[in-house]
């Protein structure tokens, strides 16, 4: 007996992956699709700030003026795309997106060094881009400051020549997992979450609604087949096309974009699964509340994947996020399954430390499956 629904669940499950064969068009989004998106997201996708298109106001023109304005185009920050005489003529540069900041040096900038006085240095900043130019302007503050330790600097020894200097503390800064800060590092990853978030979803819930609407759903019922068989194989395909995404993706991430993969891949895979437990149960459920594709893929979209890509922290900091939703994030699997994937890619991070998400996305995903599949049994009866 045993034997004759398990059969009958394989059955169930060649159907599926048979009808998948024969929809030509879906070949392409399953396995193609993925590979393309994370390469755009990957190139496109880059919040590194550098070569920041700068105009330069030099109304001092001495030696101090250029080491000042060469120390900006040095950093590999900022680079030079225009020269003007007055602060004024700096203005259409930005207002035309030529230029996102402009620096502005006063004349008697090196008379007031001289004189051991305050040299005041402008930087006007295109404040449309709010992300850039802050990060922009925090370069900027970097190097004048930075500047101005080595003048005080050469100062102190001109005084001190022949006495015992005074001790200085130094900061020396280590950037753990990610010492070059590559944001590409931080948003890979995201990227795999968000398209095995949307592939499995989307593939589950229109993968039912389409039985319904062709009319095939009720020939299934009428057959000696049992609602679990019918609900495990419709699922486990694309269960299957989730983890064959999972090493597309990650194949591209490492050896396309060097990002590197620290933890096991195996506790990755495995970990995977669970979160895709999470995204079927609410692609099945979206199915149960749906009549056609064209609403499934609506109710999908905007009332699930939307809001779990903003909440999840995938793109934006929870931190920075008011405390309701905050405490809100704690409902989305996806916030689970970036802690995840960062930690296994960058960190090296292991089931000893990743077992609270691992835990919490397993409970998640049963009793979301566990309301689905109540649902789905429901319809069917």
């Amino acid at each position: 007996m045993r034997g004759d629904g398990l059969y009958v669940l394989w059955r169930v499950i060649v159907k599926e992956f048979l009808q998948l064969k024969q929809d030509v068009r879906m070949i392409p989004m399953i396995f193609v699709a993925p590979v393309v998106q994370i390469v755009v997201f990957g190139f496109a996708v880059n919040t590194d700030v550098t070569r920041v298109p700068m105009v330069l106001v030099d109304q001092d023109r001495t030696a101090e003026s250029r080491a000042l304005h060469q120390r900006f185009t040095a950093s590999g920050y900022f680079e030079l795309v225009g020269v003007e005489d007055e602060p004024d003529a700096a203005d259409p540069w930005l207002v035309r997106g030529d230029a996102q900041l402009a620096l502005v040096i006063e004349p008697g900038y090196a008379a007031r060094l001289g004189a051991g006085r305050s040299a005041r240095v402008q930087l006007l900043a295109d404040g449309s881009d709010s992300s850039a130019v802050t990060v922009a302007l925090g370069y900027g503050a970097r190097i004048v400051s930075g500047l101005s330790a080595e003048r005080l600097q050469e100062r102190l020894g001109a005084v001190l020549a022949g006495t015992a200097r005074p001790g200085r503390t130094e900061l020396l800064p280590r950037v753990l997992w990610n010492p070059d800060l590559k944001s590409r590092w931080f948003y890979v990853p995201a990227v795999l979450a968000m398209i095995l978030m949307i592939m499995t979803m989307l593939l589950s819930a229109m993968g039912v609604v389409r039985e319904k609407e062709i009319g095939t759903l009720e020939q299934i019922i009428v057959t000696p087949v049992h609602a679990w068989q019918l609900l495990v194989g419709k699922l486990f395909p694309f269960g299957v096309i989730g983890m064959v995404q999972v090493c597309l993706v990650s194949a591209v991430a490492v050896f396309g974009f060097g990002v590197p993969l620290e933890g096991s891949f195996a506790l990755l895979f495995g970990l995977s699964l669970v979160f895709i437990l999470n995204t079927l149960g609410l692609g099945l459920l979206v199915s149960t509340l749906v009549a056609n594709q064209q609403q499934a893929m609506m109710v999908a979209t905007f009332t699930l994947m939307l809001p779990m890509i903003y909440l999840s922290g995938l793109i934006f900091p929870i931190e920075n996020m008011p405390v309701a939703i905050q405490w809100f994030t704690y409902l989305i699997p996806v916030r689970y399954y970036a802690t995840i994937l960062r930690g296994i890619f960058l960190k090296g991070a292991g089931l000893d430390v990743l077992w609270p998400q691992a835990l919490t996305l397993l409970v998640m995903g049963l009793s979301i499956l566990a309301v689905a599949a109540a649902r789905f049994r429901k319809r069917l009866d």
